[in-house]
């Protein structure tokens, strides 16, 4: 049924392409050619511009993917508090929550037990996946926070032709702040429900001599829910299924740039501890003792320079760092004695790596990219015990590494028709090699009007986890293989005069050697199968507004499909239907915003066959600035209504759905001291 749909929507989108030849406005200017800018330019273009889709700035319009943009603006007056909250809001998206981490789904497909691996992860073009999960970290454990991102692009999409590993669904690039976005110092100081309290200190500058710096230091606690009913643990054994204080959570975090000419030097640590209520992988309910750690961070130094004869040549060194650290509290008594043990989860990922890319307009009609990077697994470490009485489960530490080189051209064949080829071969020590392509051809007609046709090819290396790991309630599976994708996408980008503005795609994509939890009941063990081939099929549409006196607004649906090709059957939380509403409204000239969201969830069926309610949740921020002497004042209410909804849960759950939080109240307050822009 939603194959006729997507057919029947691809000739809608042909039609519109017609009909919009008299919508277009004549004499129009050429816009400007961004392919050339330096990415250090990127603050000073304006938003319809992106970096990540060919590792170039180009314009949106001209990118080989459907690319979302949220702004710093944006972030602000929305009240968004988290990378969760920023991703809730774009078109096909949508996150789950177990009460410890967070989960991204992206057109319908987000598995159990899948650390965000077919997501990657960028800050400022640093890949952020760490080298034992090859996890993204997207929630309070993302080490950045949100008060330094100055936009989040992202790309929908495979794009292993340029990134390789975990480029799979989309790729999500973080462009944080620059020292002279601050002039000076910012302290920051949050209050919210659940005994929630976070602060933070920033300064940045440009001095005179070119040298821009910023520093941020952070930090966060909360006590988290104080009573969480699950109905599964209901008897008197078990606390009547409530559990007391287990859901608190802290971070600290730190960052610091420093740049000057065509260096760049980034150092990112972020530290997070949280509890979990849930009482994952059968560990004891109601004790406050069973926690995860997670500890990242990296440095990253950058060179970019642009010659004389038009060659731009970028490359990087980076050293990366991942700790995790999980305490699991379990009873192993047969009768009404408790016999508790405590097991420990230890991970160490450390690696360091290179790239190299170069890059240049060639007969005018070609922008030719070329690239390489390398990495050196040098530590992925895991390691499993009981502390009381010892018992070891695991002890594996392992070296790995891959090289890959890929090139991509965009072609103008004529000035109305772009050709975006791309290629990326990955050789790895564990598997072998893997090529992968990418094709864009993007047709303007008329000057309003873009029409896209996408395809590409993607992989996800298996991880060390799911290779080799082999603890409480896990066995391991050293013969995996990469997991695959193909995608063909038609987008439709129509704009209509200044303030209005239509974005429509219709996908699919075919995913082979998908890896998958699967539970053996014989032995009662989780391990890692590539289990399942799977099609996914859907539309999305976005209708963007931009009104005169600052007040705009955004409306998205999508209809999407993900079904196992084998059993026919729907995947396990992937909501039918999503629906997205943004409304920014200026009350007092620039002085006060408010700011207006709500997000709709279909139904998910759950891993045991059930399914989830449908939801609908707003959110209100008001926003202040010009408050006297550099002092801003938000305060926000998510969930509005206060609206009770649930998640599904994973294999490691008991419970088939995981509540969510209630209505929350924060307040934020930021006092803004500038020291001038240039320091002598």
């Amino acid at each position: 049924m939603l194959q006729k749909k997507v057919t029947c929507f691809a000739s809608i989108v042909m039609v519109v392409m017609l009909v919009s030849t008299g919508l277009s406005a004549p004499g129009q200017e050429k816009p400007p050619d961004l392919t050339q800018m330096s990415l250090d330019e990127l603050m000073n273009v304006e938003v319809d511009s992106v970096y990540g889709a060919s590792k170039f700035l180009q314009k949106v319009t001209e990118a080989p993917s459907s690319v979302s943009i949220v702004t710093a603006d944006e972030i602000q007056k929305y009240g968004y508090r988290s990378l969760p909250d920023i991703l809730r809001s774009v078109r096909g998206f949508y996150v789950s929550y177990d009460r410890n981490y967070s989960y991204l789904g992206v057109r319908g497909f987000s598995r159990p037990g899948d650390y965000n691996t077919r997501i990657l992860l960028l800050v400022d073009g640093h890949r952020t996946n760490d080298n034992v999960y090859d996890l993204s970290l997207i929630g309070n454990e993302f080490p950045v926070s949100v008060d330094l991102i100055d936009r989040v692009e992202v790309i929908r999409g495979p794009s292993s032709s340029l990134y390789g590993t975990s480029a799979f669904f989309a790729v999500i690039n973080i462009i944080t702040k620059r020292g002279a976005d601050f002039k000076g110092f910012a302290v920051t100081a949050d209050a919210a429900s659940l005994a929630t309290g976070q602060g933070q200190l920033s300064y940045g500058n440009k001095l005179q001599n070119g040298v821009e710096m910023l520093f941020s230091g952070s930090f966060f606690d909360s006590q988290g829910e104080r009573n969480l009913y699950f109905k599964e643990f209901d008897s008197p054994a078990t606390n009547n299924g409530i559990a007391r204080n287990a859901d608190d959570e802290q971070y600290n975090r730190f960052f610091a740039g420093l740049s000057f000419k065509d260096l760049t030097l980034q150092a990112v640590y972020g530290s997070r501890e949280k509890g979990i209520p849930t009482a994952a992988f059968g560990t004891l309910f109601n004790d406050a003792r069973t926690r995860t750690t997670d500890i990242r961070g990296y440095l990253d130094l950058k060179y970019e320079h642009s010659f004389v004869s038009r060659w731009n040549v970028q490359g990087r060194v980076y050293y990366d760092q991942y700790n995790y650290k999980g305490n699991y509290l379990y009873d192993y008594s047969e009768n009404e004695t408790p016999l508790l043990v405590d097991s420990h989860d230890h991970v160490r990922g450390d690696f360091w790596g290179g790239e190299l890319q170069a890059s240049r307009s060639l007969w005018k009609k070609h922008k030719v990219t070329a690239g390489s990077e390398y990495r050196d697994n040098f530590r992925q470490k895991q390691n499993a015990y009981d502390a009381d009485p010892f018992y070891q489960y695991l002890r594996d530490e392992r070296q790995s590494g891959f090289s890959a080189v890929f090139l991509q051209d965009e072609f103008a064949v004529t000035r109305k028709l772009i050709l975006n080829v791309g290629v990326r071969h990955d050789q790895y020590q564990t598997f072998g090699g893997t090529t992968n392509p990418r094709l864009a051809i993007i047709y303007n007609p008329v000057k309003t009007t873009t029409l896209k046709y996408l395809y590409g090819g993607a992989f996800r290396a298996p991880s060390a986890f799911e290779l080799f790991y082999n603890g409480v309630d896990f066995k391991p599976n050293p013969h995996l293989r990469p997991e695959t994708i193909k995608t063909n996408e038609l987008v439709l980008e129509q704009q209509f005069g200044r303030r209005f503005r239509l974005e429509a795609s219709a996908y699919s994509n075919r995913i082979r050697d998908l890896i998958s939890q699967e539970m053996d009941p014989a032995e009662d063990f989780i391990n890692f199968q590539n289990l399942e081939q799977v099609t996914a099929r859907g539309i999305e549409l976005e209708f963007h507004a931009k009104l005169s006196h600052g007040l705009q607004g955004r409306i998205s649906y999508a209809l999407q499909e993900t079904h196992d090709d084998m059993t026919h059957e729907v995947l396990s939380n992937s909501p039918k239907h999503l629906g997205k509403l943004n409304l920014m409204v200026p009350l007092l000239k620039e002085r006060l915003h408010t700011g207006l969201e709500g997000q709709f969830v279909g139904k998910r069926k759950t891993i045991n066959g059930g399914y989830t309610g449908a939801f609908f949740v707003p959110n209100l921020t008001l926003f202040a600035q010009k408050l006297g002497q550099g002092f801003e004042l938000s305060g926000s209410l998510y969930n509005l209504f206060n609206k009770r909804y649930a998640d599904p849960g994973s294999q490691e759950h008991l419970q088939e759905t995981i509540p969510q939080y209630g209505r929350i109240l924060r307040l934020k307050l930021t006092y803004r001291i500038q020291t001038g822009q240039e320091v002598k």
